[in-house]
């Protein structure tokens, strides 16, 4: 365990996602570009029965930033990312997107999840649809989308992800990081304001890890505001603007990924860092 104080060292060849051994693989890519902000946060709390597992939470979130969260399992971290589209309904506070209050039901809260893309870690793709048919549906009931457009669309962005040429398959003929590609290419086919990505990489064996994290450091180098509950360290050292860790349904700390992986400051955090990076 670290020393108050002491910096963190990331152990060299920790599987943790991206190679941080490699001076070039391991060189942030986080967008540079910062908008006005785009989901805000304001003394949000949550309980499941008497567990309160978000306490007073407040979180900005601006355009074209990557937002990292990490913490120990039961921190609040899934909870707080499905809260921001209402997949989880909180006790107090306020939650807006891009100006606009988080609606509680009905076509509005519909437009809200058409802005908000979500990508899950089982990839939730409908078994009985093919792989471009996944990518369509969202934006021809939900946009209005012309097919011919939508197809076109979603063709593009298979390709974009690595599995256009599997696109009249179906899921179960896809490898879990292919089938993780295509959740992706789905979210964006919705053109959304804001990606969550919801521990993206925790399903995957870990050969498939990286051909998702790729795709998502490729998202944040073109700017996509991304906020990504995840484990794998190496990706929040490369793509993110902030670090955010939480513990016990608190944000304990925040910082950019250099001051945060080098010069921790709570206790919670350097405990933290110094058991997973040292394994």
């Amino acid at each position: 365990m670290t020393e108050p104080g002491d910096p963190v060292p990331a152990a060299p060849g920790t599987n943790d996602g991206v190679d941080l051994t490699d001076p070039t693989e391991g060189a942030s890519v986080a967008p540079q570009s910062i908008g006005a902000p785009l989901v805000v946060l304001d003394q949000v709390n949550k309980f499941f029965g008497p567990l309160h597992v978000l306490q007073d939470i407040n979180l900005t979130v601006n355009s074209g930033e990557v937002v990292v969260v990490i913490g120990p399992s039961g921190s609040g971290k899934s909870t707080l990312c499905r809260a921001i589209n209402r997949l989880e309904t909180i006790k107090d506070g306020a939650i807006s997107i891009d100006g606009k209050p988080l609606p509680s039901e009905g076509r509005d809260l519909a437009r809200l999840r058409a802005d908000v893309g979500m990508v899950f870690q089982a990839f939730n793709l409908f078994a009985h649809k093919t792989i471009l048919e996944n990518v369509t549906l969202g934006p021809i009931k939900v946009r209005r989308m012309p097919k011919a457009k939508a197809v076109a669309r979603a063709q593009e962005l298979l390709d974009r992800v690595g599995v256009g040429n599997q696109a009249d398959k179906y899921p179960a003929q896809l490898s879990g990081g292919q089938q993780q590609r295509v959740a992706i290419a789905r979210a964006l086919a919705m053109e959304p304001k804001v990606i969550l990505f919801d521990e993206p990489t925790s399903a995957l064996d870990p050969e498939m890890v990286n051909e998702v994290l790729e795709v998502m450091v490729d998202l944040a180098r073109q700017g996509m505001t991304m906020i990504v509950v995840t484990h794998e360290m190496g990706f929040a050292r490369k793509a993110a603007n902030r670090v955010i860790f939480m513990a016990d349904g608190t944000i304990v700390e925040e910082a950019d990924p250099e001051t945060f992986f080098t010069s921790p400051q709570s206790d919670r955090a350097k405990d933290f860092l110094g058991k997973i990076l040292t394994h």
